[in-house]
């Protein structure tokens, strides 16, 4: 079999191989089979790999001499069944909304082990938040501690919090998924004192108890030195704080954004050496400041859900068009696009995508997979090199599909959204059903 057959163990899913004809096989399962009993496009799921990424997250963060929690970032992607294989195998969830806060709580999670984001809770959100029992609540306004002071005193309970601070750190990362820096909507900025007044206004609150501080310096992160900056920030903020109202903070979420690899060249750091370098920098800057290193919280997303991820396309027609240069690149259209996958033309994010029916050949032509929507911007993957004889009916395999994709899909041109199913020991499962027309039609009051 050809080196075009290679499945990078670094992008796919961990139980990812191609059997003797050259189909790829997840979790004992093979693509063709899983396409011809759940349709295309379709997300799959090594389950077992997901879990393992939970377990080394969780085991990277177990030290002796300081108390941790890891929260999976429900943003990611979240299902009843993810949320239960994260926290069976020992993470909380972080939840950006109301509707992943359900999903959690639907899944038997204990709400003391969830922490809810948002830089805009309503007044129903933060009720329902307080009325479940949420253990955290992210502070991402001012105004939302009165509305949340409020909520927590007319419930008779003492809700804690953390802040959520913006501090000032450029991540080396795309803007859009970048939120350390001050000209953006999260967080509350040290630099301009609305920080300190949200702790100071907090610490006046006889409903509101001030558990931490929060910082999250964006996504797609390949090392810890943006960790470094952030937390000498926090920490100098931390003594403040101190200095300011006799206060020591106990807790301290560095938030998440550890990257992953979806292409040849991308090298994020182990999570061994990530959650080795975050602790030794919050201990080192504790001990410069004289002050006891606090829980550390850290919220993986990406890191847990995006590899053992991928999205199985049906192709649909092949076009080779002719370039200015005289080149041609191959037009490969699939049964799917921006509706499942966004981030292409959001992030001009770059993606591993290749045969996945059959073996491939060497002779191979620069392509591009695009999906079937009314959208000149519907594009898959970009930049390709994938077979000359691509054919009607071929599937596609894209990795690293986990995160990002099915939670940001949309129905675009009327496209039901994709079935998400899991695969394990030579079983599948549905996680989310395909939507179907009717779904769709149900939502439309119809005629008058």
């Amino acid at each position: 079999m050809s080196n075009a057959n290679f499945l990078d163990p670094a992008i796919w899913p961990a139980s990812a191989t191609r059997s003797h004809s050259g189909e790829i096989v997840v979790g004992g399962v093979s693509v063709s089979e899983l396409a011809k009993k759940y349709g295309t496009p379709l997300f799959v799921f090594d389950e077992a790999d997901v879990r393992a990424r939970a377990r080394a997250y969780v085991a990277a963060f177990t030290v002796d001499d300081v108390a941790t929690k890891v929260h999976y970032a429900g943003k990611a992607f979240i299902t009843t069944r993810i949320a239960q294989w994260v926290h069976e195998e020992g993470m909380g969830i972080d939840v950006a909304s109301v509707g992943e806060l359900e999903v959690a709580l639907r899944a038997g999670i204990d709400p003391n082990d969830i922490v809810m984001h948002g830089n805009n809770k309503s007044v129903s959100d933060l009720t329902r938040a307080v009325e479940v029992g949420v253990g955290r609540v992210v502070i991402d306004s001012l105004i939302e501690i009165e509305r949340l002071n409020e909520i927590a005193a007319k419930a008779g309970i003492v809700q804690q919090v953390f802040v959520r601070l913006t501090v000032g750190v450029e991540a080396h990362t795309h803007e859009a998924i970048s939120t350390a820096h001050e000209d953006q909507k999260f967080g509350l900025s040290i630099a301009s004192g609305m920080a300190m007044a949200a702790v100071d206004n907090i610490l006046e609150c006889d409903s509101l108890s001030l558990a931490g501080l929060h910082s999250h310096i964006g996504s797609q992160i390949f090392d810890a030195s943006g960790f470094e900056i952030a937390t000498h920030r926090v920490i100098e903020f931390a003594v403040q704080i101190r200095d300011r109202h006799d206060f020591t903070v106990s807790e301290l979420d560095v938030g998440g954004g550890m990257g992953i690899a979806y292409v040849d060249g991308d090298d994020p750091l182990e999570v061994s050496h990530m959650g080795k370098a975050i602790l030794d920098i919050v201990r080192s800057e504790c001990a410069r400041v004289h002050m006891p290193v606090p829980i550390i919280s850290v919220e993986p997303g990406r890191a847990i859900i995006g590899n053992p991820g991928i999205t199985i396309y049906e192709v649909g027609t092949v076009k080779p068009v002719e370039l200015d240069d005289s080149k041609v690149r191959h037009y490969i259209s699939v049964d799917g696009g921006m509706s499942d996958n966004i981030r292409t033309a959001l992030y001009n994010a770059e993606y591993t995508v290749t045969v996945a029916n059959r073996s491939v050949g060497e002779v191979t032509a620069a392509s591009r997979v695009v999906g079937k929507h009314c959208e000149s911007g519907d594009i898959v993957v970009r930049d390709a090199q994938l077979p000359t004889d691509i054919r009607p009916g071929d599937l596609l395999a894209v990795a690293a599909t986990g995160a990002y994709c099915r939670s940001m899909a949309s129905n675009y041109n009327h496209l039901p959204r994709p079935a998400v199913v899991s695969v394990k020991s030579g079983k599948s499962q549905v996680l989310l059903r395909r939507e179907t027309i009717d779904d769709l039609l149900s939502l439309d009051a119809g005629i008058s």
